[in-house]
């Protein structure tokens, strides 16, 4: 059917500034496109298409406008760039009816979005179509989702396998890596993702994704404090105003070096809410949760109470972190999040920590949030909190993304940072409301506790997959590291995978504006020159280049913030010696301090070695990285 409908259709070329993304638009009776990069064919005819309850829409096109667009963009919390170039080309299609699709391509990928302009007030969308067919049997980085009813944490355990091994029962959230024979790496993401449900592909069709949606849900039991058991449903995927834009489907274009400078994501997604900026401050975090409040060498009790936590805001303060985290626990219950534990003085904590120049952040379920929010953060802005960490929200509707921008919103008016967890990806929230700083939806470290999947092959996998839609809260900084046949799961006294090389790399190659340091005070100040060293590493960067990288394997990543470059190499399991030639610094020396395996971190994980050098513009130095390694070298101008 769709082959019959390209015959008639009539075809509208689009292509890059640079010429090697190239995007054919067919529009007939169905509306669809191709897409080639460097001249190897990436997208076969692939139908899009919305569709509304009770309206349809004509496919006449009455008009077609192009325009290039070539302008800077400055980011308020840079992840990758302060400064970020927009540089593509624009073709608009607009149809009788009062609807429209935009399509771009950009030197580095392709997007599209559907526009409406309706007399209705409000319209019901039943669906949308975002067909992806491959001209090729790709290896696809996969998360074998199940749950029918789109419940999830997208905490995936992502699995490589081509796109015909995909079976129809396990669908994938976004985005979804993958790499043609040819070895182009490709990625499927969306942005400014507002008013709308979020994307989930399907396979089961040999080389064919398609889409498909959460309906919106009208109704749920609460199984737990947290956890809901799905038992109405619409039969739309969204209710929404009848003028507005959609969210952009990006598919980003290149090679694995190049995806880790990639920023669609965020180009993509809607400028800031406000210009009331300033009082927003990036940083580290401290987190008890995953150390289990165990800290030692104190004359107290350690647990939830007042001196546990002023000992974090201690190390908070003498290390230069910005916030401590006071996770599930600090409240006298999980739905009661207004009143604070009786074991502990909240006022007395947050007193002592502003006296320290430290931020108290604190955590909250989604649950009485959604019930409360304007009291509960009036609540929080009173008691001179910083921000909040909101949790286990794990649905994907439209219903849960407005939540998810109610949150963004009513904190920002009250200048509070949140950190979503339990969440799905950033999808444009991170940059309209910059306080927005980081979201889990990530498998990240604290299933170290509890897994063995947290190895360093998968540290290297999600910079090409999750970490592509923004920042990333994988919660790093584990001061015991363990080899391969080291590691064990321990909930009380966790350990990491991989060398202290490994994590330090981690801090200067992950993104997160709000970064934390996952380990007990205790260990850190048992570890002096470690912690120090991850606490001198900023968490946002005036500009991103990325030196080398094969995804699955290792990475090589350059980031300045002002004058001074970090650089970092991560190592899966296969130790490697790699070099990093500095044809990115400025003019003049740079004194380099250098984070490096030791002699002996194959077997002891902890070994490491802290080297100091004079280095210049064009220096060539050796990049050496054991079994599960790392490398990091900070380099300042010498003054």
């Amino acid at each position: 059917m769709l082959s019959a409908a390209i015959a008639s259709a009539k075809t509208y070329d689009l292509a890059s500034p640079d010429g090697k993304v190239k995007v054919c638009i067919e529009a007939g009776a169905e509306l669809a496109y191709t897409v080639s990069f460097d001249g190897e064919q990436i997208l076969a005819p692939s139908r899009i298409a919305l569709d509304f309850k009770d309206k349809e829409l004509a496919p006449s096109v009455r008009k077609v406008t192009r325009r290039s667009i070539d302008q800077l963009h400055h980011a308020v919390v840079p992840v990758k760039a302060r400064e970020v170039r927009e540089n593509c080309n624009e073709l608009r299609l607009d149809f009788r009816g009062g609807w429209a699709v935009v399509f771009r391509a950009y030197d580095d990928g392709v997007a599209y979005r559907f526009e409406t302009s309706f007399k209705d007030a409000e319209v019901y969308v039943a669906d949308e179509t975002a067909d992806y067919v491959f001209a090729e049997d790709n290896d696809v980085y996969w998360a074998n989702e199940k749950s029918p009813e789109f419940i999830t944490h997208c905490e995936a355990f992502f699995k490589e396998m081509k796109l015909s091994e995909i079976v129809k029962e396990q669908y994938a959230y976004l985005p979804v890596s993958m790499k043609t024979p040819k070895g182009t790496r490709l990625v499927i993401t969306e942005a400014d993702m507002f008013d709308y449900p979020n994307l989930f592909l399907f396979g089961g069709q040999g080389q064919t994704l398609v889409s498909e949606y959460p309906q919106v849900l009208l109704d749920y039991d609460m199984r737990t404090d947290r956890d809901v058991t799905v038992t109405e449903k619409a039969d739309y995927i969204a209710r929404t105003k009848g003028t507005r834009t959609y969210p952009w489907r990006i598919m980003t274009l290149g090679d694995d070096r190049s995806l880790l400078e990639n920023n669609l994501s965020w180009l993509l997604s809607s400028k800031e809410y406000s210009d009331d900026l300033d009082w927003l401050r990036p940083g580290k975090i401290s987190w008890e949760w995953w150390a289990m409040l165990n800290v030692y060498g104190v004359d107290f009790k350690a647990g939830v109470n007042t001196d546990t936590y002023k000992y974090y805001v201690d190390f908070a303060a003498d290390y230069g972190l910005e916030y401590i985290l006071m996770d599930e626990g600090w409240s006298a219950s999980t739905l009661n999040v207004v009143e604070p534990n009786p074991e502990l003085d909240l006022a007395e904590i947050i007193s002592y920590a502003d006296s320290k120049g430290v931020g108290v952040v604190l955590w909250t379920l989604w649950t009485p949030m959604m019930k409360d929010m304007e009291n509960i953060l009036d609540t929080y802005r009173d008691w001179g909190v910083k921000g909040i960490k909101i949790d286990f929200m794990q649905m994907n509707d439209q219903n849960m993304v407005n939540f998810y921008e109610d949150v963004a919103r009513e904190c920002f008016e009250r200048h509070l940072l949140v950190d979503y967890h339990g969440a799905f990806k950033p999808a444009g929230l991170q940059r309209k409301y910059p306080n927005a700083m980081t979201y889990e939806g990530v498998y990240g470290m604290e299933h170290d506790k509890c897994s063995y999947d947290i190895s360093p092959e998968h540290d290297l996998v999600l910079p090409f997959t999750r970490m592509v839609a923004g920042p990333m809260d994988y919660t790093p900084g584990a001061t015991i590291n363990a080899s391969k046949t080291d590691f064990r799961e321990r909930w009380e006294h966790p350990m990491s995978q991989g060398t202290r090389a490994h994590q330090a790399a981690i801090f200067v190659a992950f993104e997160s504006p709000l970064m934390m340091m996952c380990d007990s005070p205790s260990n850190y100040r048992r570890n002096e020159e470690y912690a120090r060293f991850l606490a001198s590493i900023p968490t946002v960067w005036d500009e991103t280049v990325a030196l080398d990288a094969k995804a699955g394997d290792y990475l090589l990543i350059a980031r300045r913030n002002g004058d001074t470059w970090y650089v970092a190499g991560l190592n899966d399991w296969n130790g490697r010696k790699l070099e990093v030639t500095l044809d990115f610094l400025g003019e003049g020396e740079y004194d380099a301090q250098i984070f490096m395996d030791g002699v002996n971190a194959d077997s002891w994980g902890e070994d490491y070695k802290l080297e100091k050098t004079v280095v210049s513009k064009g220096d060539v130095l050796p990049v050496r990285m054991a079994d599960g390694g790392g490398w990091v070298a900070i380099l300042k101008p010498v003054k």
